[in-house]
């Protein structure tokens, strides 16, 4: 009987105990999930939220367990060529295993995952950094939605400010952040005094894999793309 390659000895990069056995430990998880479940999906994400995600997970944690770190890690546990992949086609997955990416072990059906990924949607503010989905201009007068404590802190953030009797006003338009332009600290800060929620948190199923089939499912991606990287 042929031994099993999940038996391999792992070489991970130099780090310190605590930090090996960390990677060791999580190496050996996913390569459990590999026997435990019936697919492996590649998803990747944008303007994660922790605590949404977590949700997501637990939502489906009776069907499905999920991946996220280091995509190295992840790609040593599954193998990275034909020689060292764990069950046939696993090194497909791991050259798809990069940027903000993860993991989806699940039996739920194809269908279910696809629409569950689909129908995910969390709107939130935008962070510093986040690339602004339109322009943001406010109009030179007062600003009534603001109280006059707030006046000092607006200064601060480089709006052109002052108070007349009581009420906040802006003595010229001010733009706030530019389309397509990484937002500021101080943009942020506005847009989330505004209620602006700039950010959409979203997922996208890569591909998938089974003991019998292996497909990409990201629009514009092709497997020979895969095959010959």
């Amino acid at each position: 009987m042929p031994k099993s390659k999940r038996n391999r000895p792992v070489t991970l990069s130099k780090t310190k105990k605590k930090g090996r056995e960390q990677k060791e430990k999580i190496v050996e998880s996913i390569r459990k999930a590999v026997e435990d479940y019936n697919s492996i999906y590649v998803f990747s994400f944008e303007n994660m939220r922790n605590l949404k995600f977590k949700e997501f997970r637990e939502q489906l944690k009776s069907s499905s367990r999920f991946f996220l770190g280091s995509n190295k890690v992840m790609q040593i546990s599954l193998g990275r060529s034909v020689s060292d992949e764990i069950r046939p086609g696993l090194h497909k997955v791991s050259k798809l295993l990069h940027g903000d990416a993860g993991l989806c072990f699940t039996n739920l059906p194809k269908e279910e995952i696809m629409r569950l990924f689909a129908e995910f949607e969390e709107h939130d503010f935008a962070r510093t950094g986040t690339t602004s989905t339109e322009k943001v201009e406010l109009q030179e007068g007062p600003l009534e939605q603001f109280s006059h404590e707030m006046e000092p802190f607006l200064r601060k953030q480089g709006m052109p400010v002052r108070l007349n009797k009581g009420v906040i006003e802006l003595v010229s338009d001010f733009v706030v952040c530019e389309e397509g332009k990484p937002l500021s600290p101080e943009a942020s800060r506005i847009l989330r005094l505004l209620g602006n929620k700039m950010a959409t948190f979203r997922l996208h199923v890569i591909c998938r894999w089974s003991p019998e089939d292996f497909e990409v499912l990201k629009e514009g991606l092709e497997l020979s793309d895969i095959e010959s990287s």
